[in-house]
């Protein structure tokens, strides 16, 4: 297929593992891997590509397991380009899809704008975009005034967010759209101070989960519809973690792949484990919590690519 793609002064590669791009360190190859060289190599690209080529964009793979089979179609990766921090004049943060969200966290507390939720969020700006990240009550719904994005047929356009359609770990993006840039918003702050919170939240994260084991974070979403009120269905008093936990399941394991002894909400590459250890381990987990509990967990990690029968 690579022989037939439209010319770029990016790079395409041709059966590109991506496993070793990926922050569980697991999955099989892309068809063709493609890294533009900026915002008009990739609007060229998409628009020579034939509609019949399916595509796909990652960035860090930091809420991806990728399937042994692979991605197939062109993968896209943004890199260098694509990763800059831009505090404006009126003191509004564009950030690049391939930022770091760490990176653009601390950045912005420089310049005294509080962004610190996004310092413990691994990952980047455009998969934060596309899953609505957040944490200790803070999503990027309340901060992305709009994004920019290269449309699948090539065209490009700034939508703003109120048009996203912001839920739960979901934007409601184009199909096919690629996220190149998000225009933050964020209020003042004493740098140091802002540095301090975001300090304090790495700590408590380490407290509590396993940082230091390949995972995604948080594998299931917290059932809605379980408020300890009653008065709204939109909630998450009911944490996945303690139906896990009731269930029996922390440290579970299957193959190489593991509940985390730390925090059972994890699902961890403990030693070499397969994305179909993975995969397989995260649906027992979600059947045993059913037959325990009558609650079905949701994923809230992707599993994308072909599986290997």
């Amino acid at each position: 297929m690579i022989e037939n793609l439209p010319q770029t002064r990016g790079r395409l590669l041709a059966n590109r593992p991506l496993a070793d791009l990926s922050w569980l360190r697991v999955g099989g190859p892309a068809e063709v891997l493609f890294t533009p060289a900026d915002e008009d190599d990739l609007a060229q690209f998409l628009a020579a590509l034939s509609g019949e080529i399916p595509v796909f964009a990652i960035g860090v793979c930091s809420n991806l397991i990728i399937r042994s089979g692979g991605i197939k179609g062109v993968v896209i990766r943004l890199a260098r380009g694509f990763n800059g921090v831009e505090i404006l004049p009126d003191g509004r943060i564009r950030a690049g899809a391939a930022a770091l969200d760490a990176m653009v966290a601390k950045r912005a507390a420089e310049a005294g704008y509080d962004l610190a939720f996004l310092r413990t969020i691994p990952g980047t700006i455009g998969g934060a975009v596309a899953m609505n990240a957040g944490c200790y009550g803070s999503y990027m719904a309340d901060i992305c005034e709009s994004i920019r994005v290269v449309l699948r047929t090539g065209e490009r356009c700034d939508i703003p967010a109120a048009r996203l359609d912001f839920g739960y770990r979901h934007a409601d993006l184009p199909e096919g759209a690629v996220v190149v840039s998000a225009l933050l918003r964020a209020p003042k702050g004493a740098p140091a101070a802002i540095v301090a919170k975001m300090e304090a939240a790495l700590e408590s994260r380490a407290a509590t989960q396993p940082v230091e084991d390949r995972s995604c974070g948080s594998t299931f979403r917290n059932p809605a519809g379980f408020s300890s009120t009653g008065q709204a269905d939109d909630v998450h008093d009911l944490k996945a973690w303690k139906l896990i936990d009731d269930a029996g399941l922390r440290g579970f394991t299957l193959g190489g792949a593991q509940m985390s002894p730390k925090h059972p909400n994890f699902l961890i590459n403990a030693n070499s484990a397969t994305p179909e250890d993975l995969e397989n381990l995260g649906e027992l987990v979600r059947k045993k919590v059913f037959d325990s509990s009558g609650i079905t967990l949701q994923w809230e990690i992707r599993r994308v690519g072909e599986r290997v029968l």
